[in-house]
């Protein structure tokens, strides 16, 4: 039996920040790692390649507004600083 992955827990210690943007980033880390999961079936962020972020914020995100990517691409930041990865992700 699978245990779903616990993106709470995977980020608990890189997310900084007031309770209300760490629920923000909580919950675009879901809908990043959901997205994937479709897209690529990598369903947990250890399994995931520099391809796959940058596929959901520049492909998947190209229709939503400029400040909504930026957002986005602060928690992909942190997925990334939680993944000990040298990825670099621009707005």
């Amino acid at each position: 039996m699978n245990k779903p992955f616990d993106m709470e827990l995977f980020l608990a210690g890189v997310m900084t920040g007031s309770p209300t943007t760490q629920q923000r980033h909580l919950r675009q880390a879901r809908i990043i790692q959901a997205e994937i999961a479709r897209r690529w079936e990598r369903a947990t962020p250890w399994t995931w390649q520099r391809k796959h972020l940058a596929w959901f914020l520049y492909q998947y995100l190209a229709p939503h507004s400029e400040a909504t990517r930026w957002y986005y691409v602060l928690t992909a930041r942190l997925l990334t600083r939680r993944l000990q990865k040298p990825w670099i992700f621009h707005s």
